[in-house]
């Protein structure tokens, strides 16, 4: 029987202005993820999916603030622990992160062997140089890294090179959960398909148990994740199974973005492109109604005003004011 190794509950986050604005970056997200999943979550630049990211880290620095929510990692509610025990105990041990940009995260001016003893001199104190030494090998040849990486410069490393090593350090202390931002950003097709590799052995190896995969690149998930999870506007819009997702979508912001993006999977060969009209709703004064509604084509004036709630149809929710079946209607007649 599976488990839920992730639990996310009303969880609001939001970053504060100068001037005291709120603006609701993570506004009341629910989902959980079972042990030995791979989640996707995916949308626009400025949907909250990054700040989503760090905010299951724990890592609130202004100007981003916790409001209120919990985040449950393996039975353990972060919120609820201190600083210093959420760095020892939870932190690249429970979960672990890499971070959007991941090439420009490691220190030029320090060999990246500086970085895993650092991490060992909190993690694990009873290991010697040597020994965090040889654990290190050890990692980084299972994941086709050559142990001489250990005693390079980062700027000495090819951007994939980089990218892969900020992976190897991130789960060296076998994390129950990945945090993977955007890992295949600025890389060409051959590097990302290393890095998706990579990442797939770290699954099937059991260095991690289960993954979190954030890209604006919808399709790409189809390859890399079980579910998918559409944000919009600090809120999810939709979930489901990657397959569903794809080629079954049912709230109109995931339908319009399927649309804007090429998708070379098959089943998709009458695919048109098409722009999504407008932009996201300022996060500091959003909607009272559907936070998309300025940009759907079926909006009414229900949707403007009215209260949006999230909807299950067997195992997919979705946030809209209508059902699928009328939804669905309204695809086909398009």
């Amino acid at each position: 029987m599976t488990k839920n190794i992730l639990e996310v509950k009303g969880l609001k986050t939001y970053y504060r202005t100068r001037l005291k604005e709120q603006v609701f970056a993570v506004d009341g997200v629910d989902f959980v993820l079972e042990e030995g999943k791979t989640l996707g979550i995916a949308g626009e630049s400025g949907c909250g999916k990054s700040t989503l990211a760090l905010s299951l880290m724990g890592f609130y620095f202004p100007p981003l603030h916790y409001q209120s929510g919990s985040i449950v990692i393996n039975g353990i509610d972060i919120m609820k622990l201190k600083k210093e025990e959420l760095r020892s105990k939870i932190l690249g041990r429970e979960i672990a992160y890499i971070p959007q940009a991941a090439m420009n995260a490691l220190n030029p001016t320090l060999k990246i062997i500086r970085f895993i003893e650092d991490m060992m001199k909190v993690h694990r104190p009873e290991l010697s140089k040597k020994q965090v030494w040889e654990m290190a090998a050890e990692r980084f040849e299972t994941l086709n890294l050559s142990p001489n990486v250990l005693n390079s410069f980062p700027n000495e490393l090819s951007g994939g090179m980089k990218q892969r090593t900020v992976i190897a350090i991130s789960t060296i202390l076998n994390p129950k959960v990945l945090i993977a931002d955007e890992p295949t950003s600025a890389l060409d097709v051959s590097s990302q398909k290393v890095v998706i590799k990579l990442l797939k052995d770290l699954l099937d190896k059991q260095f991690i148990k289960s993954l979190v995969f954030i890209t604006h690149e919808l399709p790409l998930l189809y390859h890399v994740t079980d579910d998918i999870m559409v944000m919009y506007a600090g809120e999810i819009v939709e979930r489901g199974t990657s397959h569903e997702m794809i080629f079954d979508s049912i709230h109109p912001y995931t339908k319009k973005l399927m649309g804007s993006i090429i998708v070379p999977e098959e089943g998709m060969k009458g695919h048109k492109l098409s722009a999504i009209p407008g932009a996201p709703p300022n996060l500091k004064n959003v909607p009272a109604g559907c936070r998309f509604s300025d940009r759907c084509s079926y909006a009414t004036d229900a949707c403007m005003t009215g209260k949006v709630e999230s909807k299950m149809v067997d195992d997919r929710t979705y946030r809209c004011l209508y059902d699928v079946e009328i939804l669905k209607e309204w695809y086909a007649h398009e």
